[in-house]
């Protein structure tokens, strides 16, 4: 029997709590018998109120003796990237987590593991809206953005919320088989594999120049005229400056060429008007793509997924042929 164990703190998310553990208990009653014991760690012995309002009690609390976790899991809080850390989190984590089989975080739990440590020279995911965040206060671990769960050694990441459920099942996966995991999967109505990653329910913002002022010009003409020809050749031209100079100083300032500038903004740009209900062929033209097939090439880089798929997921529409 394997011990999991969540940690959930005030304020955490209800469904990165008990999506997890509805995934470990599920795998219980398919194989017949109690293969996962599971606890929920809290701070103190006190209810826990989670960002919803739920309040429900901790199994056990960091400050108790008990055997060690074969798994563990930090959850995620809203609040978390608005506050400092206790120091007696932190310390609990770096000491606990290490002497598990294996470790890890959904959503904004990461922050936690990183200010322990034990992210440093792994690979790592967590909600998109706080990749920013994690990157600056982990310089030394790989983040993968749009990583829905990621595997690097003993640790485990999920992006957030139900990419917790993708976690857990891939952990059922690892410890009971494919075949196991396939049938919770379906008893709990999930994709076994879901399709795309999390980039394609990033929200992200109004699109903002950025950059010395010759590249914002260039920028803000683009976003004003994303049909138009935007090759790096032409954008030069447009600046006054030389292609090599242009492309230089461009990367210098944003760290991307041009080019993958022009084809996210474009990307981002997309999305709106297919979340509009805007067919696929008629995004491609108003955005400048010279045909569908190099446009669901660009979306299916930027998001995961085709943009007919996107329309039909987000647009909120019957389902259509991609044209």
């Amino acid at each position: 029997m394997r011990k999991i164990g969540i940690l959930a703190l005030p304020g955490a998310q209800m469904l990165d709590i008990s999506g997890p553990l509805d995934v470990f208990a599920e795998a219980n009653i398919q194989i017949g018998y109690k293969a996962y014991a599971l606890f929920v760690v809290g701070v103190s012995d006190r209810p826990i109120e989670s960002s919803s309002g739920m309040r429900f009690l901790p199994d056990c609390t960091v400050d108790d003796a008990f055997d060690r976790f074969d798994t563990l899991l930090v959850a995620g809080a809203p609040g978390l990237k608005n506050t400092r850390y206790e120091a007696k989190i932190v310390d609990w984590i770096g000491r606990v987590a290490p002497n598990c089989r294996r470790y890890g975080s959904i959503c904004t739990g990461a922050l936690l593991l990183g200010a322990s440590g034990l992210l440093d020279g792994r690979r790592v995911t967590t909600h998109w809206a706080v990749v920013d965040q994690l990157a600056l206060a982990c310089p030394a671990a790989e983040i993968e953005p749009d990583a829905l769960h990621v595997r690097d050694g003993p640790l485990r990441t999920a992006a957030g919320v139900t990419a917790g459920l993708d976690l857990a099942l891939s952990l059922v996966e690892e410890d009971c088989g494919l075949a196991l995991a396939k049938d919770v999967a379906s008893q709990l109505v999930m994709f076994f594999r879901r399709p795309g990653g999390q980039l394609q329910f990033s929200r992200r913002g109004e699109v903002r120049p950025a950059g010395r002022s010759v590249i914002q010009d260039i920028q803000r003409w683009l976003i004003a005229h994303p049909d138009e020809d935007a090759r790096t050749a032409t954008l030069a031209n447009r600046s006054g400056l030389s292609a090599r100079h242009f492309a230089r100083i461009f990367s210098q300032e944003l760290g991307m060429t041009p080019a993958r500038w022009v084809e996210q903004i474009r990307i981002d740009l997309a999305r709106g008007r297919l979340e509009a209900g805007d067919y696929p062929k008629q995004v491609a033209v108003a955005f400048g793509f010279k045909d569908i097939d190099t446009f669901r090439r660009a979306f299916q880089r930027q998001t995961g997924i085709t943009p007919a798929v996107y329309r039909r997921r987000f647009g909120g529409m019957d389902e259509q042929t991609e044209t």
